[in-house]
């Protein structure tokens, strides 16, 4: 099962600025609830019924599953080769201008998603669920307008995200409230928002084929860069240009990275020859190199720009990652830049995370997958949670 559940990326990134990590309660501590009530509202404005699927992993056993609206959780069956169909666990969700409870045990980690008029596919392998992939051509869900939200919940609270990492379809604003009775909110899109988006990318011709639209007229999503190239629906080169400057540019000049918001103190400094940046620490020793990354590495934050899970090259893969996406690397040499408003001016730039960046209200969201870099990701937390919700947003006028 390929979850790419990117509250997990968040929970390892956070600390590029702060230090936000996974609690683990102390035996005095109390824990948060077993279950928690997540209440699912519609302001789209569309007269569709709506199907909620709440699925992921159990984190104590590490199995596959999904969850009912009570909150208990169920492995998946085995699967087959072809895949086979999975059990149908949808949970009826509210109607336009209504809302409903669903409820996530703790200790889960995994995505709610919802769809607007038909039940989603889901398929299983002998290695799991096969998420659906409407960029891709022939997948049984491509015609369904749907979206997602991402979470893990366990001893240490709830963090939940709306994703567009993949794509924009229905935005949806994401908040919790916790035992202090403090309510955090973000996702919410400015009124006129989902079509502003599509609007920006329409009526661009190298981003235009990125907005998929439906025989009827709807509009089901504008997909990420990666996504759209890989379906040919952008160039797959189109950042190349970017890229080369940014990571010429330090052939003449050095590029210091302070990864970690809490060790100021912790600094990278990296230097480019040929097609290799390397980074030395303090002392002068060679702690990481990376080759100069495609367009596709810098839309996906993998490929030439791997991020394990360490104190050193991860930090720094994410670092470059996210000045990359967002065009600042090559003329900020101290990243990352915490500043929105130097965002995106280079030419080419990623389009799509400045548009959907730009028509939020608190101007966060996860455009691509370290978007948590800097803190400009739409993501809630509260390490004792009362209760949370997921608002799918108005569609605007015309609602399409």
């Amino acid at each position: 099962m390929q979850l790419q559940t990117r509250v997990r990326n968040a929970l390892l990134a956070a600390t590029l600025i702060a230090p936000v990590g996974v609690a683990v309660a102390s035996p005095v501590d109390a824990l948060p609830p077993d279950v928690l009530p997540v209440v699912v509202g519609n302001s789209t404005g569309r007269g569709d019924a709506t199907y909620l699927y709440v699925i992921g992993t159990d984190l104590g056993s590490g199995r596959l599953g999904y969850v009912n609206q009570a909150g208990a959780f169920t492995p998946w069956p085995a699967g087959q080769n072809p895949p086979s169909p999975a059990p149908d666990v949808a949970i009826p969700g509210p109607g336009n201008g209504g809302s409903g409870t669903i409820n996530v045990p703790r200790g889960f980690s995994g995505r709610v998603y919802f769809s607007l008029g038909s039940k989603l596919d889901f398929r299983l392998t002998p290695d799991g669920l096969v998420q659906p992939a409407p960029w891709a051509e022939g997948d049984a869900n491509r015609d369904i307008l749907f979206d997602w939200s991402e979470f893990t919940y366990n001893d240490g609270g709830l963090w939940l995200n709306s994703s567009q990492v993949d794509m924009f379809a229905v935005p949806h604003a994401v908040s919790v409230t916790g035992s202090d009775g403090s309510t955090s909110t973000t996702g919410e899109p400015k009124p006129g928002g989902r079509q502003a988006v599509i609007d920006t990318l329409r009526s661009d011709p190298a981003w235009s084929r990125s907005v998929y639209t439906r025989s009827d007229g709807t509009v089901l999503r504008v997909l990420a860069p990666g996504k759209a190239a890989g379906a040919g629906q952008l160039d797959p080169g189109y950042l190349d240009s970017y890229i080369s400057s940014a990571w010429d540019a330090y052939a003449s000049k050095t590029l210091t990275v302070q990864p970690f918001g809490d060790r100021p103190d912790t600094k990278f400094f990296g230097h480019t020859s040929g097609n290799v940046m390397t980074f030395t620490d303090g002392s002068g020793a060679q702690v990481a190199s990376f080759n100069k990354p495609s367009s596709a590495s810098v839309w996906g934050c993998d490929g030439d720009l791997p991020s394990p899970n360490d104190q050193v090259v991860g930090p720094i893969s994410r670092t470059l990652c996210a000045a990359l996406n967002r065009g600042t690397l090559g003329t900020i040499d101290t990243q990352p830049s915490t500043s929105a408003a130097d965002f995106y001016r280079t030419s080419p730039t990623n389009l799509y995370a400045k548009a959907v960046h730009a028509n939020m209200i608190d101007g966060k969201a996860y455009a691509f997958a370290y978007d948590d870099v800097g803190n400009f990701e739409s993501l809630v937390h509260a390490d004792d949670p009362r209760s949370a919700s997921i608002t799918l947003s108005s569609f605007g006028q015309g609602v399409r």
